[in-house]
């Protein structure tokens, strides 16, 4: 290949925006949050939702995507629930609604919400996102769940 040409541009790929939330969901195909942008939870059981925004490029309309939603542990290892990777997965398509410009990026709306999550105070974990079996880095969302606080010691109450 000649050095001097340009290389063709690749296909263009998936965009992810991810948030952690008190809570989220989807409704008329909007994204809507309440208590985002988490970084840390806890210490005790709360519920939590994450708020997923996929960027389809025009060209990749109509084409069926599968999606994965993991939950990892510090270590980069699934956080397990009766011996079971905790795991949520689905399927999305795309489509060109009437009217819309071409090339006009499409968005696909997820949210996914939890009662309470098995972690553990004093713990980081992140929710690993992929598509079609393809991940990166940035499809990733980190929390902290905090420590229990521990109660200051103190003089012994005095005998009354």
């Amino acid at each position: 290949m000649d050095p001097t040409v340009p290389a063709p541009a690749s296909p263009p790929t998936l965009r992810v925006t991810m948030l952690l939330a008190d809570s989220a969901q989807v409704a008329d195909r909007k994204l809507y949050v309440l208590g985002g942008g988490l970084s840390a939870i806890g210490p005790r059981p709360q519920p939590m939702g994450v708020a997923i925004r996929i960027e389809v490029p025009w060209d990749r309309a109509n084409t069926p995507h599968q999606w994965r939603l993991d939950l990892l542990d510090e270590d980069g290892h699934p956080v397990m629930i009766n011996e079971q990777p905790l795991v949520v997965h689905g399927r999305f398509e795309a489509g060109r609604p009437a009217g819309l410009q071409a090339g006009t990026p499409l968005s696909v709306p997820l949210a996914i919400t939890f009662p309470s999550l098995p972690v553990t105070p004093g713990r980081s974990y992140a929710w690993q996102l992929s598509i079609d079996d393809s991940t990166h880095l940035d499809w990733r969302q980190r929390f902290h769940v905090r420590e229990t606080p521990q109660r200051p010691m103190g003089p012994p109450p005095s005998p009354s």
